[in-house]
């Protein structure tokens, strides 16, 4: 018998069906039919000579023994193999024609305003395209291939052939209308009454960050997709919610919204992480854009430290 050579597809195969969790499932990621998936599995299996998944026992198919033992040594080819591809495209590729960034809705406005006016005086002839998106959707577009590169929030689980690395973070604080009646309690009744009162949720529409929740305490809640139409909910009196510290600080002290006393929300950061294709190099434009929007946050996290110790 000659030695068993599995192809790179196979074990991008073989890695599909584990993030997925079927072979349906799979073959849907991957643009394939079912049957093929199937197939390819087989004769993975075949030239191994050891079954992978347990396909009878139970109803999704489970990784045997060997199964997981193969598990991590084909997540080792598969970064291996991504990073040969972004190093060699690195090395070919000159100044990019064209930027595509998807931010997250969260990131401070001034950080990023800042960032674009630097990125065009020094990438004069690099168009840029920018997406802002909530939550998961980030990740979704820089899988799909929208974006060369995201800066976006925490996911709960890792997505295959995509890096993320902290870059900073922001504070959110909880703001309600000065006509609402949480404005003005006391943090305990704050504390108690806020489960009574309507809570807008930022959501989206991405499977990345379906059933997780950032900060939800009450068991009544909006679920909006725009962070927008949120702040005019908020300002208008319909619920409270959290949002980032820096976006609501001129309306707090314009009386427009009013900072509520819960206790335990000065330590309720949102991460934001950068977000990109294992497959696929940053340009020098790409990489300049995430370290300088890596500083502007440093430095926006820094003023505001600044403003509250002062304040």
């Amino acid at each position: 018998m000659s030695d068993p050579r599995p192809t790179l597809d196979q074990l991008q195969v073989f890695l599909a069906i584990v993030e997925a969790g079927s072979f349906a499932g799979a073959a849907r990621q991957l643009g394939r039919a079912t049957s093929v998936v199937s197939y390819t599995i087989a004769n993975l299996e075949a030239q191994l000579g050891l079954e992978l998944f347990d396909r009878q026992s139970t109803r999704k198919p489970q990784l045997t023994e060997g199964g997981k033992a193969m598990l991590a040594e084909a997540r080792v080819v598969a970064r291996g193999v991504g990073s040969l591809i972004a190093k060699a495209k690195g090395l070919t590729s000159g100044l990019e024609a064209e930027v595509t960034l998807t931010v997250d809705v969260m990131l401070p406005p001034c950080a990023l305003v800042r960032v674009l006016n630097a990125f065009q005086a020094e990438f004069p002839t690099v168009s840029l395209r920018l997406h802002v998106e909530a939550l998961g959707a980030v990740t979704q577009h820089v899988l799909d291939g929208i974006a060369d590169l995201g800066v976006g929030g925490p996911l709960s689980r890792d997505i295959i052939g995509i890096e993320r690395r902290g870059i900073g973070s922001i504070r959110l604080i909880p703001v309600a209308s000065p006509s609402h009646p949480l404005a003005g309690l006391g943090s305990e009744e704050a504390d108690v009454r806020a489960q009574e009162h309507v809570q807008l949720v930022l959501t989206d529409r991405s499977k990345f960050t379906e059933g997780q929740e950032f900060g939800v305490v009450s068991s009544k809640t909006w679920r909006i997709a725009d962070l927008g139409a949120k702040f005019m909910l908020l300002r208008s009196g319909i619920g409270w919610g959290s949002m980032p510290e820096d976006m609501v600080n001129d309306d707090i002290a314009a009386g427009r919204l009013v900072r509520l006393a819960m206790t335990g929300w000065d330590r309720n950061l949102y991460p934001l992480q950068s977000i990109r294709r294992t497959d696929t190099a940053l340009g020098p434009a790409a990489s300049w854009l995430l370290a300088k929007l890596k500083a502007a946050l440093d430095e926006t996290g820094e003023a505001l430290a600044a403003a509250r110790s002062a304040a």
